[in-house]
């Protein structure tokens, strides 16, 4: 086994999952106690307590292609601290129904980490994979999400969408088609997956990257979640996984997406989960442990 399994849990979804419940016996795989911190660190976290994270992060294993667990996608904005821990410049893949480049108070939030990921001198670069959200249906405004989307240092890839309506100061946006403040997005979904995939290797050449992966990307019958959820297949992503692997260097995988009832302390917490997400838990979240260990077999086989 070539990779280096970290469960950090912030939500005790995963530690019951059997995929990972063995491998956590075996020994193939440590977890980081974070419970205590889970209720602060969700949804978004002020900065103390993202320090307080970050001093719990493990060092990487050396040699081997770091991989980690989150829990539910309220964590996402986690991956920022693991990014900011690799050591050599990156290209950072990222699986997702949201683009999660919002501008938010507290900075640290879940979806607005791409912004704090950007900010890092050693990433080079990010590419976006799935979005259906309607947080694609208005751009504008100067905030370094929608630099790097207009300097072509991100690139944003829908599954699917209608076009977006522009705001004042944007002209363009590199490799999509505008018309007046209209955004016409090149969505994946009724192209040739084989040939973005094969596009998006030959891109990537030379790079090293960093995989992170929502869940919500992928439909109801393969994820459970917390939020609206996408439509990519999970083979489309296994198959892009595997083509990635076999031609660049990987430093580090991060997935997560399970889903969590909402108990939020804070009451800002509680009502911006009110207004954002399904107000209805998914029908059942065993599909997790099902989707959860096919990617961990697929990396354990690829890495």
């Amino acid at each position: 086994m070539t990779i280096a399994l970290t469960v950090l849990d912030t939500d005790a979804t995963l530690t019951s999952q059997p995929a990972i419940r063995d491998r956590l016996a075996a020994a193939q795989a440590r977890r980081i106690d974070l419970l205590d911190l889970g209720p602060s660190l969700r949804l978004w976290a002020w900065e103390s307590d993202f320090d307080a994270f970050r001093a719990r992060l493990p060092q990487f294993r050396s040699g081997m292609t770091n991989v980690f667990m989150a829990g539910s996608g309220d964590f996402h904005h986690l991956t920022a601290a693991l990014v900011e821990r690799a050591d050599r410049p990156l290209t950072v893949i990222h699986f997702d129904n949201h683009p999660d480049g919002a501008w938010s108070f507290p900075r640290r939030h879940c979806g607005s980490w791409v912004n704090a990921a950007l900010a890092l001198a050693h990433v080079r670069k990010m590419i976006t994979i799935g979005c259906c959200s309607d947080d694609l249906a208005r751009l504008g405004g100067r905030t370094p999400w929608m630099q790097a989307l207009q300097s072509g240092r991100l690139e944003v890839h829908p599954w699917s969408r209608p076009p977006a309506t522009l705001r004042r100061g944007v002209h363009r946006i590199p490799g999509h088609r505008t018309e007046g403040r209209t955004l016409h997005w090149n969505s994946l979904a009724g192209t040739t997956w084989d040939g973005f995939v094969d596009d998006l290797v030959r891109q990537v050449a030379g790079e090293t990257l960093w995989i992170s992966i929502d869940k919500d990307v992928l439909g109801p019958a393969e994820a459970a979640t917390n939020w609206d959820q996408g439509s990519m297949p999970l083979a489309y992503l296994e198959e892009a996984l595997a083509a990635l692997a076999s031609d660049a260097p990987i430093a580090g995988v991060d997935i997560c997406g399970e889903y969590t009832p909402r108990r939020h302390r804070h009451p800002a917490k509680r009502l911006e989960a009110w207004i954002d997400q399904p107000n209805d838990a998914p029908a059942g979240t065993a599909i997790n442990e099902a989707t959860n260990a096919r990617l961990l077999n697929l990396l354990e086989a690829i890495l």
